[in-house]
């Protein structure tokens, strides 16, 4: 060593040392925008906290809905929430934490109630849907799915994204929408390393992603079995209008123009917002057969994960139409969770794959569903809906349906859809009898809007399955996400108006 420092240039320590010690001095810009945004999501809910108490909602029929305190407070942890999600002031799901953290602390609701909201059968659906995800990717399913598709479509990027948004769309009228976007997820990954190699954010992964989250949403309202809402909806319907029934048919009739138009608009918008910088992939479809004939014939892997999501669709089936106690019984959770169980069980996964599950996207749900109850348990959610319903009691009935659709669309994005739908429909159902709107209008406009949250992650699984990709950031979402929601508020003018009545749906009770 001394023999070394004999030998350095005169003054070459000295420059080093000086180096060194500019590179530890070397900060990084103060982030006031960051502190900005906390402020402001701290600013409004203390701003709730404190504020005198607020006067009571009262529907027609001249019943009161007051405002408890919990629920002033829960309204300012909303919009606190929405405002540190949307801007990303940490990761979101440490913001997820942030709201069971402030329920107990405040005192809004009890920690028992708070925290296990982060073990909710639904986030246990979601937890299901990722490792369905997975399983795809660690088998090869996906890289086949991917190579199979890319032969068929061809090398133009909108044709890819075209194609890529049918088979999402189609997927959910057989299974949940959570498991397509988890399921389809490893595959659009593959599509895009083929696109580019970098790691980089691209206008067609925007596209791709974004896409693929709205159109998860759109075809899921075909069907009964594209999610829960519409089981749960029609039961709420046939309770709340004294027995009246939507059969599996009637609900596929009426929403199968406003899902398959929106899939198609939903291109549109894509292609235009999201325009790729490629027009097309060349020699795409050469690469694609060569690594599909790579990859030989189907493992064993493969396999298994097909059987699998074969059994997990006949029980929901079984679910759906099964007149058997004990599949009729059996909780959504539950399905999701026996592949998972028999995938590690049986070595298709290991340890390597739980270890990387997203658990940022997993504490996303939990958190979501924790604020979601925090407003249905403190009658917030029901003082707000009883209170925007009421100022168009006295309107025409077109804007009165649209803006139960409107008011469903933007609570879809922040609490579950089927609570959305649960605090509307009682409230519109009573208002529509003033005004002769027929019920069954008031049922599918609504039920189409709480099917697609497309503004913030937390609306729906697939937004935030689709935010993993690391392509677009949680403000792009919500503001690329106002664009396919004004275009479905005009598309449900237009079914109630125009379309439904001509397919034989009663809009007005004469």
């Amino acid at each position: 060593m001394a023999e070394q420092a004999k030998n350095m240039p005169a003054g070459a320590g000295r420059r080093d040392m000086s180096q060194e010690m500019a590179v530890a001095s070397k900060k990084k810009p103060f982030d006031w925008k960051r502190i900005f945004f906390i402020l402001l999501g701290l600013a409004l809910f203390f701003t709730f906290y404190f504020m005198n108490e607020f006067a009571d909602a009262v529907d027609p029929a001249g019943k009161h809905f007051p405002l408890p305190p919990q629920g002033r407070m829960a309204i300012g942890l909303f919009l606190m929430a929405a405002v540190w999600w949307i801007f990303e002031v940490m990761p979101i799901g440490a913001t997820a934490i942030a709201i069971g953290l402030f329920q107990v602390i405040f005192g809004i609701r009890p920690s028992d109630a708070a925290l296990k909201d982060f073990f909710d059968p639904s986030v246990w659906f979601i937890f299901g849907s990722v490792v369905m995800g997975l399983s795809f990717a660690h088998s090869g399913l996906t890289k086949r799915m991917a190579y199979k598709m890319l032969g068929i479509v061809g090398e133009n990027t909108n044709l890819i994204l075209l194609g890529t948004f049918i088979i999402v769309a189609g997927m959910t009228l057989l299974m949940a929408h959570t498991a397509v976007a988890a399921a389809m997820f490893p595959l659009l990954m593959a599509i895009h390393s083929l696109y580019s190699e970098s790691d980089q954010p691209t206008n067609f992964g925007k596209g791709l992603f974004i896409g693929m989250a709205w159109t998860a949403g759109a075809g899921s309202i075909i069907t009964f079995l594209g999610s829960a809402r519409g089981v749960a909806g029609a039961g709420m319907f046939k309770k709340f209008t004294g027995g009246q029934e939507i059969g599996f048919f009637e609900f596929t009739w009426y929403n199968l123009p406003v899902g398959l138009l929106m899939v198609f608009f939903i291109w549109l918008i894509v292609i235009f917002v999201f325009k790729p910088e490629r027009p097309q992939i060349e020699g795409l479809r050469e690469r694609v057969n060569a690594l599909a004939r790579d990859l030989g014939p189907m493992s064993s892997k493969e396999k298994f994960v097909l059987i699998m999501v074969a059994v997990v669709l006949g029980l929901f089936m079984m679910k759906s139409f099964s007149p058997i106690p004990f599949f009729k019984n059996m909780d959504r959770a539950a399905i999701m969770l026996v592949p998972t169980v028999a995938f590690f069980l049986v070595r298709t996964l290991g340890v390597e794959e739980m270890e990387g599950i997203p658990w940022n996207i997993i504490l996303l749900f939990g958190g979501a569903m924790s604020i979601g109850y925090c407003l249905y348990d403190t009658k917030a959610a029901e003082w707000m809906a009883v209170s925007w319903v009421s100022w168009f009691q006295h309107a025409p009935w077109l804007l009165f349906v649209l803006a139960i659709a409107f008011l469903v669309l933007c609570m879809t994005n922040f609490i579950m859809n089927v609570a959305a739908i649960a605090i509307t429909l009682p409230v519109s159902l009573v208002i529509a009898n003033y005004l002769g709107v027929a019920p069954q209008v008031i049922f599918f406009a609504s039920l189409a809007a709480a099917g697609m949250p497309f503004n913030l992650l937390i609306g729906a699984a697939p937004n935030a399955i689709a935010y993993e990709s690391k392509q677009f950031t949680a403000g792009e979402f919500f503001l690329y996400g106002c664009i396919p929601s004004v275009v479905l508020m005009v598309l449900l003018a237009a079914c109630c108006y125009f379309i439904w009545p001509l397919m034989g749906m009663p809009v007005l009770v004469k």
